[in-house]
């Protein structure tokens, strides 16, 4: 408990450092676009002194560097500015009713990944270079080898009329049955290219435990394989998978961002779309932060999680 909460309290420490980070990037990148936003936001009929108005009023005419400190000071206080006209239109509302879609389309996708390659990485360590080894490793090729964008659009063509494709996504919280239904094709075609990498790492982590010689004296002693497996083998297995893991959430959230767009799923993807079409800056710059910041806490739980699973490091 003391080494975990010892990692929690790093991993709290360097997340404001990352956020930095990831702010200074995504500004200053946004920075160089050469859109103005104030022609943007007001249209082409607006006069020279609106436009300038504007200007003034976002802060635009302001040193860049000073922009960036209002941006941060701004941000701080829960404001990411406002897109289009009007103060109403604020990108802090807009991306708060999106990213909440995007981490269930995420985390169900990894779900489906985690059901499925999970026991199919076991089966196939289990039953090495026998013929479900081989089936399972051809089906892995497979998934790796799929894209979701392009599964995304076979699913829309093959399953319109027998699952909903589209339209709007019920609450998770007031139809369960519904979201289901609705959030199921998108994370499928989430899911599979992660299943078949998902699959090779756990078998191949499954392997090199199983020959280990603690493996092979347990058995020798005539402890029965099943216990071996269940008590030992799985828990040390499954230390580089969950690591894997981690690094496949942020695949998963730029993945579901496209998959939204194919299914007409309001979520970041459409928040992106969005603004890229509007050429609405505030809103692209607060998109792509909010998802990256995202990624950042997700892989936190991540090192949560593998310092719970591996036993070792509890003694570093």
């Amino acid at each position: 408990m003391n080494n975990l909460l010892r990692l929690l309290g790093r991993r709290l420490i360097a997340l404001p450092i990352m956020v930095f980070g990831v702010t200074i990037l995504v500004f200053f990148i946004m920075a160089l676009s050469p859109i103005d936003p104030a022609y943007t936001a007001l249209g082409e009929n607006a006069t020279p002194d609106a436009l300038e108005a504007f200007r003034q009023s976002q802060g635009l005419n302001d040193p860049v560097l000073l922009q960036y400190w209002h941006y941060i000071v701004n941000m701080f206080h829960g404001d990411l500015g406002i897109y289009g006209v009007g103060e109403t239109n604020r990108v802090t509302d807009l991306v708060g009713a999106a990213l909440p879609v995007t981490l269930q389309l995420t985390f169900f996708g990894l779900i489906l990944a985690v059901i499925v390659a999970f026991p199919l990485g076991i089966l196939a360590a289990i039953y090495r270079d026998r013929w479900p080894d081989q089936v399972i490793r051809i089906l892995s090729v497979i998934c790796i080898g799929t894209p979701s964008f392009w599964l995304a659009v076979l699913l829309v063509l093959a399953f319109v009329g027998k699952l909903p494709v589209s339209g709007d996504l019920p609450a998770l919280s007031e139809d369960f049955g519904g979201w289901f239904m609705r959030m199921l094709l998108p994370a499928v075609a989430l899911a599979i290219p992660v299943i078949g990498q998902m699959t090779r790492v756990v078998r191949t982590s499954m392997v090199e435990e199983l020959d280990r010689d603690y493996v092979r004296t347990a058995l020798g002693a005539g402890i029965p394989k099943r216990v071996v497996i269940g008590r030992n083998v799985l828990r040390n297995a499954l230390i580089t998978p969950v690591t894997v893991l981690g690094l496949r959430v942020g695949y998963l959230m730029g993945g579901a961002v496209v998959i939204e767009i194919i299914f007409s799923i309001n979520g970041m993807g459409q928040v992106l779309i969005k603004g890229i079409q509007n050429n609405w800056v505030n809103l692209v710059q607060g998109g792509a932060l909010v998802v990256a910041i995202a990624f950042i806490i997700v892989n936190i739980i991540v090192d949560m999680l593998y310092l719970l699973i591996n036993p070792r490091i509890r003694s570093v």
